[in-house]
């Protein structure tokens, strides 16, 4: 900022006269017009002060001391009432010289003083002053909220990027075995309505539902010869085709990123069973993360009532009944439960996003 605009900046501040008298109040405007501040506000009510502040915060107050009512102590309790970390400089205008006045004014947020009868020269050199560390404190603040919002702007850009390769990576793995990729729409979004029904916040929410297409990504290494196998597999290949959930896991890596650590965690344990007896690593009950107890039954319910090169799909009634046949072996109770109580937004949710014809 350049000297001259520094001075128009500093003349276009907003000043509140604080006086009861208004001959005083008075004789200031009209030095300050003089000088070429242009928005200047007279006050002879001191009441009328914190109302006015709200209504358009000013970014100077002179402030007299003995009024009726309401004195500048007083004023300057309330103006610190309101709060906000905003500069706000008072310069108290007092005929009072004691020191016990002036830490008193001090204490209550003034920053400078004129002792009455002032010198004109004197007081609008404090006035310039004090107007002047106001602006550059506005500066300083307008250029940190800029910064911010750029930060901000920033780290949003770089989520929708990892969202994008999130979501690329799914999509790939699911085509593999799957003509539309469909699966992982519904399973996500499904798996996002029964976190929401156990209690989990929007955050945790959005998370499952940006996560859970990710389940399958180690599919991406399986050999096709086994992926898309029409029959049963063999002892070899089906531990072959457990391998995706450590192959998943290690695609994503440990990135410092909730995202990508997430889905790691859940392409990893997606798979295991409540009575411990799944893979990877037979992890049992709560010992299973949570986010991967939902999306297990979100999963197989929609694999179950999709339709596969090897199987026709089943009815929504007879995939409902194998989840909760499945439930205390396969699958939590309670994410079961949870699951039935929002079946009808489960069926919606397919639905929504059939598979096209």
């Amino acid at each position: 900022m350049t000297l001259v605009d520094m001075i128009q900046k500093i003349l276009q501040c907003r000043i509140l006269v604080v006086d009861d008298q208004e001959a005083n109040a008075r004789l200031m405007e009209r030095l300050l017009t003089r000088e070429g501040y242009r928005n200047i506000t007279l006050l002879t009510d001191s009441r009328k002060v914190r109302e006015a502040q709200a209504r358009e915060p000013f970014d100077l107050i002179l402030l007299d001391i003995r009024m009726p009512h309401l004195d500048g102590f007083g004023v300057m309790g309330e103006l610190k009432a309101m709060g906000g970390d905003d500069y706000l400089p008072v310069l108290v205008m007092t005929a009072q010289t004691d020191t016990e006045t002036k830490l008193k004014a001090l204490a209550q947020g003034a920053k400078d003083f004129l002792y009455k009868p002032f010198d004109k020269a004197e007081a609008l050199s404090r006035i310039h002053n004090l107007l002047e560390v106001r602006v550059m404190h506005t500066q300083i603040r307008d250029q940190n909220r800029i910064l911010e919002e750029q930060v901000l702007q920033r780290t949003a850009q770089l989520r929708q990027s990892q969202l994008e390769v999130v979501r690329r990576l799914g999509r790939a793995a699911e085509y593999r075995d799957n003509e539309t990729g469909m699966h992982v729409v519904r399973m996500s979004k499904a798996s996002a309505a029964l976190g929401r029904a156990m209690g989990m916040d929007e955050g945790q929410c959005e998370l499952i539902l940006n996560t859970a297409p990710m389940h399958d990504v180690g599919k991406i290494g399986i050999p096709d010869h086994i992926l898309l196998k029409g029959g049963k597999l063999t002892p070899h290949e089906w531990e072959v085709m457990q391998t995706h959930t450590v192959i998943g896991a290690d695609l994503l890596g440990r990135e410092p990123s909730q995202l990508l650590e997430t889905a790691s965690l859940i392409a990893l344990t997606h798979h295991e069973k409540w009575d411990g007896s799944g893979y990877p690593q037979g992890l049992k009950g709560e010992a299973i993360p949570l986010f991967s107890r939902i999306i297990a039954v979100c999963d197989v319910y929609d694999a179950l009532t999709s339709t596969r090169p090897y199987k026709n799909p089943w009815s929504a009634a007879e995939a409902l009944a194998e989840i909760i046949s499945r439930s205390g072996t396969h699958f939590d109770p309670r994410v079961v439960a949870h699951f039935e109580q929002i079946f009808d937004e489960i069926q919606a949710i397919s639905r929504e996003n059939a598979d096209p014809r």
